[in-house]
Parts: structure tokens; sequence; C-alpha cells
């Protein structure tokens, strides 16, 4: 499984559950008594959880340093989504978020939610080829799409997953309740936060794309091929740090996530 940092989680997740949560309705989070939050990482979707249902929230996770995060939000337990340290039934909702996408075997994992669930499993996935980027930088959505293509040519799971969870909950033996779409944008605008100027010095430096050169590589794409885009990639952001100095850089990504709720 894929790892991740405590800030690359807080950067992408920020702000997502701001503007609405109308897209969690079908949880029915005001009737809950008991909330296991699976791959809580540092306890973003567990607070909301947590505000919108009044339940204990308990946040699940394989990774402590991840889990020393969302231990400051509620009661946390370090376990493996295939092997929860749970009894059968001892919640009454298990959710996930952008996690199926990153296991080998989404279907065994939602079995084992389903196992330790006495009413509902929820998963809230991405759908990372359907990404969009629109950019004052003219070539930024034509690379980021470029690289977003050979990225997904070598990841070994299905991070496009959002949109089809629906056939996993099926296949681990839950009724579908419903599927809501629900699409979350992460804007960069004047003033420049320092996580945004971070990104863009990461973007002058290639640093971004030398983070995901071996699952580039691990695809169709040559090195030749992969120099060339990092080569594109750091000129483009050259024209980012230039904008940004005018304070006329303005970006918009819009990641659709699909919340699939089913029923034991």
């Amino acid at each position: 499984m894929r790892e991740f940092s405590a800030d690359y989680l807080e950067t992408t997740r920020e702000g997502m559950w701001a503007d609405s949560r109308e897209a969690l309705a079908d949880l029915d989070l005001a009737t809950r008594e008991r909330v296991l939050d699976v791959g809580c990482g540092t306890g973003e979707l567990t607070r909301v959880l947590a505000e919108e249902s009044g339940a204990e929230v308990v946040g699940a996770d394989a990774d402590p340093r991840l889990l020393a995060a969302a231990s400051e939000v509620g009661p946390v337990v370090r376990a493996d989504a295939t092997r929860l340290p749970f009894v059968a039934g001892a919640v009454d909702l298990v959710v996930c978020q952008a996690l199926l996408i990153n296991l080998p075997d989404p279907v065994g994992a939602v079995e084992e939610f389903a196992r330790v669930s006495s009413d509902l499993v929820a998963a809230v996935e991405p759908d990372n080829g359907a990404v969009t980027v629109d950019s004052t930088v003219d070539s930024e959505s034509r690379l980021a799409r470029r690289a977003r293509e050979r990225f997904l040519d070598g990841v070994e799971t299905d991070v496009t997953l959002g949109a089809g969870a629906r056939e996993v909950f099926e296949a681990a033996g839950l009724d579908v309740v419903s599927t809501r779409r629900y699409d979350h944008e992460r804007v960069v605008a004047p003033p420049y936060s320092e996580a945004a100027v971070e990104a863009a010095r990461r973007k002058v430096t290639g640093e971004g794309l030398a983070d995901d050169r071996e699952t580039i590589l691990s695809g169709e794409t040559s090195q030749r091929e992969y120099d060339n885009l990092r080569s594109a990639w750091r000129a483009m952001g050259r024209d980012v740090v230039d904008q940004m100095g005018a304070e006329e850089y303005v970006r918009t990504e819009t990641v659709p996530f699909f919340v699939t709720v089913g029923r034991v």
C-alpha cells in the first residue's frame, strides 16, 4: 500500500467538507452510536463524522505517524484495513476515505468492514482519472493531464475506483443504498499560502515528478519521455512563480469523489 505523509494528507483534504456535507446524507449520521473511520490518516474525516453524528468515532490506520495527529481528534487504534481488531457488529457504521484506491484487494477490505458493522459501510473514493486542472499558466493544464496519465499507467492499484465502488461493494456482498458524487475543488489564488508557495517551488525543481518517478517508469513511459516531461514541468513551474510574483496566478483543481453507501 502507498504511504503518505501527514502534510500531504492535510493539504489534499484541507477544506474538503467545508462547503457542503450533503454527500454524506445517506450515512444517516444523526442516528449513529459508534462509527469506525478506517484509514483515518490525520483525522480530517474523523472530525467531520464526530461533528455530524455526536457518536463515538474511532479512527483506525496502519501508520503510527498519522495516528499521532488523528489522536488529537478522538480515540484511535493501529490496524490493518483487512484485519480489524473488532468483533463482528462492533459498530453501526464503517467509513473510509481515499483508502480503497490504494489497496490491492479492495473487495477483501470491504468484506472486513461488513464484518465489523451491524448496519452500514460507506466509502468516499476519488476517480483520479477524471481530475481536472484549470490554470492561468497555459501549459499547466496540459502538463498536469500528461503527468497524471503517465502516473496512472504505472500505478498498481485502481486509483480511478471511485465511480465504480458500487461493483466492489456488491462483490463484497453488500446491498448498495446509494452513490453520490462530490466535487472537491482546491483553489490557489492571491494571497498565496505557504503551502501554495512551496508547491510552486517543487514545480520549479521538479521534485513533485521526482517523487512519482518510480511509478511513472513502471508503466510505458521511457526514461527519455520522463526527462522531457520533467523539463517541461520545471519550465511551467518558472511561469507559475513569475505569475505569483505579479499576484496573477490562479489554479483550480477539481477532484471528483463518490460516496458509496452499502447495507450489511
